[in-house]
């Protein structure tokens, strides 16, 4: 008979390079759902999943709000649901609008920094010009 395979807090941790204070963070949010051995966590295949799950979407984005409704969803059936699919394409839509706003935002950054120093070089040149001139 196979056994289910388990992990510790520190496992995990180390695994995807976190805290364990960030899994216990995780647990308390209501997305990951370790057993007890007296105050001994022991988490599933299932919340080693979820974990990889949390930090893709942190990668993404998404708010731990987001990527709760997300698992809610999930957990209400064996293996998802439109409405779980919809949801995700829906913040999918919302964190590509978000990202391409800020893609303007920092190209308008760059070509105001460009201005600026363009005319602090001008500047510059002026009055070197007008020292080299001073001192002849």
């Amino acid at each position: 008979m196979a056994t289910k395979k388990t992990y510790s807090i520190g496992d995990l941790a180390q695994e995807f390079d976190v805290t364990t204070r960030s899994v216990r963070f995780y647990e308390n949010q209501g997305l990951l759902y370790p057993t007890r051995r007296g105050q001994t966590r022991i988490f599933s295949s299932k919340d080693r999943v979820r974990l990889k799950l949390i930090l893709r979407g942190k990668r993404m984005g998404l708010s731990l709000a987001e990527t709760k409704e997300l698992f809610d969803l999930w957990d209400e059936t064996t293996s998802g649901s439109e409405k779980q699919l919809l949801l995700m394409l829906k913040t999918i839509k919302r964190r590509r609008a978000v990202l391409e706003q800020q893609k303007e935002d920092i190209a308008m950054m760059e070509m105001e920094l460009n201005t600026a120093e363009n005319r602090c070089l001008e500047a510059l040149k002026k009055v070197s010009s007008t020292l080299r001139s001073d001192l002849t």
